[in-house]
């Protein structure tokens, strides 16, 4: 019998999930848990990194992303699902690859990077930056390389990360003499441009999101607040679905190919006006969710379910981590 292939990824616990981590991750990892033997966590280490001083929600929203995940397909009899600090390997490998890895092959990070932009713009000294920060993408590579993964899930803006590991892999294996650890390739991801209602990047700062688990009636009060073409002012106006900034691509996603050039024609001949439009999608997108949000209300029912699912999954990662932590410490010749 063929060994499946190994993929892992994880997110931070930031709170509910909306359709941008749904169709931008979430809905790819359900697909993918079918084919690979798969690990995802809840990454609440790296939450510290930028979220170190506002910590009360940190519990709750771990059981908010979990509750998500659960609910969208995510499956702990096909996955390992576990929590970041539950599984302290992760920590100890950190510190053997951070004692290996260059502090310019750090700095490189294009995060980093752009968080430097941004602290520059601010006037802000790049020195206030925390260790734990500076270091995060060590860390991440330690979560990548604790479980030998052969794929990293991601876009094409997150290449630069798997790439660091792959570089900090061959780095470790040329050291010590080894081929203990894989160079895992990035497998990427084609995520579709959904943009938040008024426009811009979908985000729960910016308050232009439509969450997983909103009802009914909070979807549709947010969709007709999403932009559509600025040129048609009138009902009778005829439209120009290609200027449509927000409402279109949603249809584009949410409904079936006739369906979309139904709309489109309507808005061409002006025979419906963006109200009804909006209207119509707020169903499409709602009957769309229905299952993901009624599976979502009985797990919250079960809320002992949730720690359950952590502790299991936590307790499965431990055993393939510790076995990959004995590698690296008999390479690194320490004493037993």
């Amino acid at each position: 019998m063929e060994t499946k292939k190994r993929i892992m990824s994880g997110m931070r616990p930031t709170g509910k999930l909306h359709l941008g981590h749904y169709f931008g991750v979430l809905k790819n990892w359900v697909e993918l848990q079918n084919e690979f033997d798969s690990y995802f966590f809840i990454a609440d280490w790296h939450a510290l990194t930028t979220k170190y001083n506002q910590t009360q929600d940190l519990k709750q929203n771990v059981e908010e992303i979990l509750l998500d995940w659960l609910s969208a397909g995510l499956d702990p009899c096909k996955s390992t699902i576990y929590l970041q600090s539950f599984v302290p390997q992760t920590a100890q490998l950190h510190i053997y690859l951070s004692m290996i890895t260059p502090q310019n092959w750090v700095e490189r990070d294009p995060t980093l990077k752009d968080l430097a932009k941004i602290m520059d713009a601010k006037k802000e000294n790049l020195s206030n930056l925390s260790y734990g920060l500076f270091g995060y993408p060590v860390l991440m590579s330690a979560d990548i390389l604790l479980f030998n993964t052969d794929f990293v899930p991601v876009g094409i803006d997150q290449v630069a990360h798997v790439e660091l590991t792959r570089d900090i892999a061959r780095r470790f294996n040329n050291i010590y003499n080894t081929n203990l650890f894989n160079e895992p390739q990035p497998k990427l991801t084609q995520i579709p441009l959904l943009k938040g209602l008024d426009g811009n990047k979908m985000g729960k700062s910016f308050n232009n999101d439509i969450k997983l688990s909103d009802d009914n009636i909070t979807t549709e009060n947010k969709i007709k607040t999403g932009i559509t073409d600025r040129n048609r002012i009138r009902k009778d106006d005829k439209g120009d679905p290609c200027n449509c900034e927000v409402i279109f691509d949603y249809w584009k996603i949410f409904a079936n190919k006739e369906e979309v050039e139904e709309i489109c024609c309507a808005c061409k001949s002006a025979s419906i006006g963006c109200f009804e439009c909006k209207k119509r999608l707020a169903s499409k997108v709602n009957q769309s969710l229905e299952p993901i949000r009624q599976k979502r209300i009985e797990l919250q029912k079960n809320k002992s379910l949730i720690k359950d699912v952590l502790i299991e999954g936590s307790k499965k990662a431990q055993i393939e981590a510790q076995k990959t932590l004995d590698k690296v410490e008999a390479a690194i010749q320490m004493y037993k």
